[in-house]
């Protein structure tokens, strides 16, 4: 597993449009899963030690944000081949299993997640209500293993997007597995 750190927030960048399958049969789209204050779109998958040790938190977040006007979504880019743990059966169980309060796609092609720059799990995209990059950094400061009392980076910044259209300019940023891309044919 390659360790990878997320770039720097590109504010003001828009969110990029998709139509993806998601864990409960349907088809999901950018306007579908974006709230009235904000969305937070996240590449996760099922074996990620760093996305394992923070799921908890994220799917805590995703719940308390909804207070907030901001919804979520989460996206696995990640080929199966080699990590069966992300297969769909497998999204669908884990998203089952946590009672994710957002939608669980699948980006078969990986073309959602190049069209977005995603370069690892947990790799967090905020947005505002325009659908502008507000976000790019890290949950907490949780890497493998869960941070107790662990000041809650993403939550306050999406809260600040949420309240006031801006998210805050010193972030830093998220450090996960990288995603595991298809071999080109």
């Amino acid at each position: 597993m390659v360790r990878t750190e997320t770039p720097v927030c590109e504010f003001g960048k828009p969110a990029v449009d998709f139509a993806l399958p998601g864990v409960d049969g349907k088809i999901w789209t950018l306007d579908q899963c974006k709230g009235e204050k904000g969305l937070l779109v996240m590449f996760i998958c099922n074996h990620c030690p760093y996305v394992k040790a923070v799921i908890d938190r994220i799917v805590r977040d995703a719940k308390e944000l909804r207070d907030y006007g901001v919804k979520s979504v989460a996206i696995m880019s990640n080929d199966p081949t080699d990590y069966p743990e992300d297969s769909f059966d497998n999204m669908q169980k884990i998203a089952r299993e946590l009672n994710f309060p957002f939608p669980y796609l699948l980006d078969e092609t990986q073309g959602v997640a190049k069209a977005y720059g995603a370069v690892c799990t947990p790799d967090f995209f905020g947005y505002n209500a325009d659908l502008q990059l507000q976000y790019r950094g890290r949950l907490d400061a949780s890497r493998k293993e869960a941070v107790a009392d662990a000041r809650r980076d993403l939550f306050e910044a999406m809260k600040q997007v949420a309240l006031t259209g801006q998210g805050p300019r010193e972030q830093i940023p998220s450090m996960g597995c990288s995603i595991k891309w298809k071999d080109a044919a």
